[in-house]
């Protein structure tokens, strides 16, 4: 067995991380993930979340948008349609993203059609606040 976990993050703009790691906390659509070397292969899809991984005892953070996660002979490819590092978010374009989204929601119905888009921006900005808070640790 491995004692690492090699993660491989793309979104469909770049590659995000291609890291050796210790362990990942992942947002699985059906609940959260933890995944160790070892892990038995896996292919499941992810929510807007907060991923995180430990490298050498540090915890890094990274906001993700939608998409899939595979498991398979010790690599976790993760495919995301948006990744941001804590390090490499701007917070206050999230806070702005954050008013905007609770501002429009206010004046729409639940059958307006883009009641589901802002709730799923409010849902982005309130996770990539959450994760710009936090440094390596």
């Amino acid at each position: 067995m491995a004692e690492k976990l090699k993660l491989e993050m793309v979104t469909p703009y770049k590659r995000v991380l291609s890291q050796e790691v210790d362990e990942i906390t992942a947002p699985g659509y059906l609940g959260e993930l933890g995944l160790l070397p070892g892990h038995t292969p896996l292919l499941t899809t992810m929510k807007v979340g907060e991923l995180t991984y430990r490298q050498d005892g540090d915890l890094f953070h990274v906001a993700v948008n939608w998409g899939y996660l595979e498991v398979e002979n010790d690599t976790v490819t993760v495919l995301v349609d948006t990744a941001e590092k804590a390090d490499e978010i701007d917070l206050e374009r999230a806070k702005a993203a954050l008013g905007r989204a609770e501002e429009a929601l206010k004046t729409l119905s639940q059958e307006d059609k883009n009641f589901a888009v802002m709730e799923a921006a409010l849902e982005r900005a309130v996770i990539r606040i959450q994760v710009a808070g936090k440094k390596v640790r």
